[in-house]
């Protein structure tokens, strides 16, 4: 199994490659478990409202790009503000 780290790193290189659990890992690992999780849908909740959501959807086994390239923008707008405080 895969670490967190290694698969931003993979996010990072192809967001279309992307398997949907591991994009739930990754989620489930920087913002905790997800606020709605019956559907194909997962929605996890950010410490800020709005822009970049983290929502993603599982699409044959993978997750949809533009959805990975959105967790990216998370990761690194909650990393820019942990080290700004």
């Amino acid at each position: 199994m895969a670490r967190v780290d290694d698969i931003v790193v993979q996010m990072r290189k192809n967001p279309k490659g992307i398997r949907f659990t591991d994009a739930c890992r990754v989620c489930d690992h920087y913002f905790g478990q997800p606020r709605q999780k019956g559907s194909s849908h997962r929605v996890y909740k950010t410490p800020w409202q709005g822009d970049p959501r983290v929502n993603i959807q599982n699409a044959k086994g993978k997750a949809k790009a533009y959805q990975v390239k959105q967790i990216l923008k998370a990761i690194e707008r909650l990393e820019y503000e942990s080290h700004s405080k």
